[in-house]
């Protein structure tokens, strides 16, 4: 029977693979049918995603996917660009051996589940890379916090994991990435890191357009 952080994990994965939507109404009795788990645990569950930013719960509604309005989809990415950014200037230069062995070794991995359609691995791969990337910085409370901020945009990212164009974009800039690490340019580490962000957001963005006039034009 799967525990909180197993049931935590079931329905992050459900979010970033677009299976559950924004405003998904996220309803105890079924979670408890389908994962096979007692009420205690989905509720804690539910809180802790609740915690994490991913999940929202309303008074007499219950739990639902977190949903974004325009404005605070730029204020989020504004400080997700500014602490990546930041980060890609602390990395000490030149960088160990090993920070880019070990990068080079997640970004083969990465390729090969791209290339293979595995979005599961390709999902997993790609929080590694920026998780190991992030972490030669040297500032654990600034890693933590952009870890924090991906986690919060989850419903965010999964345009990007649904489209296989975006996902050989992201896989080619980890490349430049570690290029940039190896020939100690990091103007352009700083500025891949920045703009590596961006295609989710505008994926996003061009869907709530796209719904908001589909909406408008049933009403006219």
């Amino acid at each position: 029977m799967p525990g909180v952080e197993e049931v935590v994990r079931i329905l992050e994965e459900d979010i970033i693979f677009g299976r559950l939507k924004p405003r998904e109404r996220l309803v105890e009795d079924v979670l408890m049918a389908r994962l096979a788990v007692k009420r205690h645990v989905v509720r804690q569950a539910l809180a802790e995603l609740e915690r994490l930013g991913v999940v929202v719960r309303e008074r007499n509604k219950g739990s639902a996917v977190r949903d974004f309005a325009p404005q605070d989809v730029e204020a989020i990415y504004d400080v997700r660009a500014v602490l990546q950014r930041h980060a890609a200037s602390l990395i000490p230069f030149p960088v160990a051996p090993d920070v880019v062995a070990e990068l080079e070794a997640i970004h083969a991995r990465h390729s090969q589940a791209v290339e293979a359609g595995d979005l599961r691995a390709v999902y997993r791969l790609n929080n590694e890379f920026h998780d190991a990337l992030f972490a030669a910085c040297g500032n654990p409370y600034l890693v933590a916090t952009i870890s924090e901020y991906a986690w919060l945009v989850h419903a965010i990212r999964s345009y990007r994991i649904a489209d296989p164009k975006l996902l050989r974009q992201a896989r080619d800039e980890h490349a430049l990435m570690i290029e940039a690490l190896r020939a100690g340019d990091r103007k352009t580490l700083m500025e891949l890191c920045e703009q590596h962000i961006l295609p989710s957001k505008e994926a996003y963005l061009a869907q709530e357009r796209s719904a908001l006039a589909s909406r408008a034009w049933s009403a006219g």
